[in-house]
């Protein structure tokens, strides 16, 4: 998507809005448009931003991302796989459609290897890590501190048979 239009846009209605101003306001503006295009480009990247996650909130399992290419924002939706291809998982017990929306800083690599495993599972990288997520939180060790492997645990005690 393309945001010069827009800016160029906006540059016109503020050459309109001071066609009948003396020179030295006129370059004023033109100065001002040029000093304010990359907030008024970002303001827009971060409305397209808002309105993709309140889109994506709103469609079952479609999630609508943007992203930056070559400066301008793209439109990635990702579309769940068909329910025939992987059998639905279960909601955890825990669901709402209450969303909450976080950042979350991962190296290249770990981010690589997260795209990947997303990938072949046929998951969006968002689904991919709710899933991995709610299964960490769900298995025995969860968060109680126990070691995931059982290394170094011990059980002591009597049996009777």
């Amino acid at each position: 998507m393309d945001l010069s239009e827009y800016t160029a846009a906006i540059r016109r209605e503020l050459a309109s809005i001071t066609r009948f101003a003396s020179e030295e306001v006129t370059r004023t503006a033109e100065g001002l448009a040029d000093a304010l295009e990359s907030s008024v480009r970002l303001t827009m990247l971060e409305a397209l931003s808002a309105a993709a996650a309140e889109i994506t909130t709103r469609l079952d399992g479609v999630v609508i991302d943007v992203r930056l290419s070559g400066g301008e924002p793209d439109f990635v939706i990702t579309v769940p796989p068909d329910e025939e291809a992987e059998p639905a998982e279960p909601a955890p017990a825990d669901s709402s459609d209450d969303m909450a929306r976080i950042t979350l800083r991962l190296s290249e690599p770990l981010k690589a290897r997260v795209e990947g495993a997303a990938s072949a599972a046929g998951l969006s990288v968002n689904a991919w890590l709710v899933r991995a997520i709610s299964r960490g939180l769900d298995s025995p060790s969860g968060s109680r501190g126990r070691s995931r492997s059982g290394i170094g645990q011990r059980y002591t005690g009597y049996a009777r048979s």
